[in-house]
This record gives C-alpha cells, sequence and structure tokens, in this order.
C-alpha cells in the first residue's frame, strides 16, 4: 500500500510540474530533399508485390527464424533478389516467378542495411569479414562498396547483423548457385 501511495504521489507531482512548464516550441517540417541528394535510392513498392507472389507461389507460409522454401528453377531467366528489411524475409525471382523465400537477419539499429537498388559485383564461396575479425561469410554475394552483402549465417529472428543480410546456409547455398554477377538486387522496408 505504501508503495501505491508513493506511485501516486509520483504521478501527481509531475502532473503539476508539466502544468507548470512552458509550451514546446513549433518544430517545422525539414525543407524537401532531393532523390539524388540521398544515400540511397528509393524503392518502389517491390517487396508489397512479392509478398503477394509468395502467397500465390506457396500459399499461407508461417516462416520461423531459418526457415525457407525453394522450388524447382527456370533456366533461361535472369535472377532477381528482392529484401524486405520489415518483414525480415527474402524473395528470389528467376525471371517473373519467385523461386526462393527465406527468412532473414539484417542490419541491426545503428547498422542497418542500406535501402536501394544493387547489383551483385563479387562471389565467394568461402568469404571472411575484413572488418569483424575475419568473421566467416559462407556463399557471399557482396553488392555495396562499403563491403555488405548477403551470405550464410546465424537467424535469430530479428535484426542482429552489422549490416549484411544473413540468410540460411543452405539457401545461400543454392541461391550462389543461381545469382550471376550482376544479378539485381532490391533492398526495402
Amino acid at each position: 500500500m505504501r508503495s501505491f501511495k508513493f506511485i501516486a504521489a509520483a504521478i501527481a507531482a509531475s502532473l503539476l510540474a508539466s502544468c507548470a512548464t512552458t509550451p514546446p516550441k513549433v518544430v517545422q517540417a525539414p525543407p524537401p530533399v532531393e532523390e539524388a541528394q540521398l544515400p540511397y535510392q528509393w524503392t518502389h513498392g517491390h517487396a508489397p508485390k512479392a509478398t503477394k507472389d509468395a502467397r500465390a507461389a506457396f500459399g499461407t507460409v508461417a516462416l520461423r527464424a531459418g526457415d525457407y522454401r525453394w522450388t524447382p528453377t527456370i533456366p533461361d531467366a535472369p535472377a532477381k533478389v528482392v529484401i524486405d528489411r520489415l518483414q525480415q524475409l527474402m524473395f528470389v525471382y528467376k525471371g517473373d516467378t519467385l523461386v526462393g523465400l527465406t527468412t532473414i537477419s539484417s542490419g541491426k539499429k545503428g547498422r542497418e542495411t542500406p535501402l536501394g537498388y544493387w547489383k551483385v559485383f563479387r562471389k565467394q564461396v568461402k568469404g571472411f569479414s575484413r572488418k569483424y575479425d575475419n568473421a566467416p561469410m559462407p556463399y557471399m554475394q557482396m553488392y555495396d562498396e562499403k563491403g555488405i552483402a548477403f551470405h550464410g549465417g546465424k537467424l535469430p529472428g530479428y535484426p542482429a547483423s552489422h549490416g549484411c543480410v544473413r540468410i540460411p546456409v543452405e539457401f545461400a547455398k543454392k541461391l550462389y548457385g543461381l545469382t550471376a554477377m550482376g544479378t539485381e538486387v532490391i533492398i526495402e522496408g
């Protein structure tokens, strides 16, 4: 009972204190920024379309961290990767057909995976991080000059990397065989 009275008194004191303070300053919205000045390009709705494609291809799928779906591929179509940071999912296309879906672990707060349009420019089966104590990056596919890539790794079920996109190792192996230099990578969310 004593702690309840203390809490009630503290709430009352804070309410009274807030009445005595000056009203907050009006903050104006910042001026609009040209897209060319942004550190990345805005993306335009690829992830919502990919989510619809996933429902059509795999039905209602509830993936746990580390789960994925993979289907036989279309041989003569180019690959494309769509990553949705918000849903923590990666969608893999061959032409216009969705062939893969997996959970991911993108960059944690303060080291977010950058949004935008990219292309794979380096692939390595046994990659290692130059920045982070030679951390293993199996089936690494780099798409950003700063060293950000997608690769096999630990998937805790939330953003936890230093900026890379971690995917299940078995999925990374399949994806490695599907992509080529110049494969389009779209990151949204």
